[in-house]
């Protein structure tokens, strides 16, 4: 059993005082495998939301209230026009608030500021571009995001997770025939990663056979993601949307 646990340490781990106390009850206190299935699934997108923030400041809060409303009109005419999906299509409740400007290191009230978002849902990238060139932007009116979606994306994610679940096993069977054991049974399966002393971690598996990491220092600095480069109709594209699932699974194997 010493010698099985030096040629696995990268996939079995064997249970030991020590590691059972650092483990607490992550892992059985029995000989085991930890394997880790993955399922994923490039489409391409089939929904298209868009968010506008309609905002206007005046000292007047009524015209405020009313320009607003005028242009919350037109944007969800013009959402209707393009053959928004009619259940998607919402618009919140007006906001108000005190807005200031700085001058001269003095803070000087400008005006009440009223908002209000509209948000729609298409089903077309022909129909969304349509409507973005209905809309022109303003301080007043502004095109907060567009984000493309899946409309099977939640029966998608049940598929990828049973593939995941599937290959935890198939991966089990053949590293215990490898080694000359074999499975036992299934003492545990997530798709939440168990978060181990040695530095293994949700973020950190590799998606590749399994191997020995070393623990990242906490002090580790990880450079900002890039800022997402500003909107620009004339360049949309459908594109490609890529979901994944991580099943990880522990089976006890024959001492």
């Amino acid at each position: 059993m010493r010698m099985m646990n030096r040629l696995l340490w990268a996939i079995v781990f064997l249970s030991t005082p020590m590691l059972a106390a650092a483990q607490m009850n992550a892992l059985p206190a029995l000989p085991h495998l930890l394997v880790k299935g993955q399922g994923t699934r490039t489409v391409v997108p089939d929904r298209f939301t868009v968010s506008l923030d309609l905002q206007v400041t005046d000292l007047d809060t009524d015209a405020a209230r009313r320009k607003v409303q005028a242009s919350a009109a037109q944007v969800i005419e013009a959402f209707k026009r393009n053959q928004v999906i009619e259940d998607s299509l919402q618009a919140s409740s007006l906001s108000v608030s005190p807005d200031y400007d700085w001058r001269d290191n003095k803070r000087e009230f400008k005006g009440s500021q009223v908002r209000r978002k509209v948000l729609g849902t298409f089903s077309r990238l022909e129909d969304t571009q349509a409507f973005l060139a209905q809309i022109k932007a303003s301080p007043e009116l502004q095109i907060a995001s567009l984000e493309p979606g899946y409309s099977a994306e939640a029966s998608l994610r049940g598929q990828l997770k049973r593939e995941a679940g599937e290959q935890t096993r198939h991966t089990a069977e053949q590293l215990a025939k490898a080694y000359g054991t074999r499975i036992r049974g299934l003492y545990s399966i997530s798709d939440v990663a168990p978060d181990f002393a040695y530095g293994v971690q949700a973020g950190t598996w590799p998606s590749g056979p399994v191997a020995a990491m070393e623990p990242r220092p906490a002090d580790t600095y990880l450079p900002p993601a890039p800022a997402a480069p500003p909107l620009q109709a004339e360049s949309l594209a459908a594109g490609t949307l890529t979901f994944t699932e991580n099943v990880y699974a522990i089976f006890l194997i024959a001492p």
